[in-house]
């Protein structure tokens, strides 16, 4: 999903999917951990969803379902493909939880001759999405990107999290982060990227990216 593609998914209007560092996600709530298998099954019937590389992730009473593992691989037919998702979520009574959704990214920053993705990769088990990533393999995971640090700075290595939420939930994410002792470190942007620490100086990058600047 190029730009283009992920703005065109915005705009298109539907309701219980957001568009994070991931790709186009939607979290469902049905009664039951049987009702959510029964809603993993209808959409896996979804004409088009096969071999797509959809990820379905059913727990108890919920369903996620992720249409692509990144944001730039989506294509126009994911809005298709969305809409008739939502269609099936509705017919057996579920609704959609965009609170809940959400993307977690290990960000590894190193000077570029210190990069290291093999290791990373390897050690946990991850398969290659981007040239500068890593993804669980089961969809269980958090994606590890490699991230260039500037030669010319004193810090050889640092690690970090990336939280990508919907940008019509990033401000209460960012209150009950503040709330439960988190501080702002810096902001990148008033409204969609805040830098913040907790009482141990631990960073956390929370964002409501890529379409915090797209208006609902």
């Amino acid at each position: 999903m190029s730009e283009e593609g992920w703005r065109e998914f915005v705009a298109a209007g539907l309701d219980d999917w957001a568009v994070t560092h991931s790709g186009a996600v939607a979290a469902y709530v049905a009664d039951s951990l049987p009702g959510a298998a029964r809603l993993a099954a209808a959409v896996a019937e979804v004409p088009g969803l096969d071999g797509s590389g959809v990820l379905l992730t059913a727990g108890d009473r919920r369903l996620t379902v992720r249409l692509t593992r990144g944001v730039f691989q989506g294509e126009a037919h994911h809005i298709e493909l969305a809409r008739r998702i939502s269609e099936v979520a509705r017919e057996l009574g579920a609704t959609s939880d965009r609170a809940a959704v959400q993307s977690v990214q290990i960000t590894v920053s190193a000077r570029p001759d210190e990069i290291d993705l093999g290791f990373w990769r390897a050690v946990l088990g991850y398969d290659p999405l981007a040239e500068d990533n890593g993804i669980d393999p089961l969809g269980h995971g958090s994606t590890v990107w490699l991230q260039e640090l500037d030669p010319a700075k004193p810090l050889r290595h640092a690690m970090h999290l990336d939280v990508s939420v919907p940008r019509d939930q990033v401000e209460a994410r960012l209150a009950a982060a503040l709330a439960a002792g988190g501080r702002i470190v810096s902001v990148e942007d008033l409204e969609a990227s805040w830098i913040m620490a907790d009482r141990a100086g631990n960073k956390v990058c929370l964002v409501a990216w890529p379409d915090a600047g797209i208006a609902g």
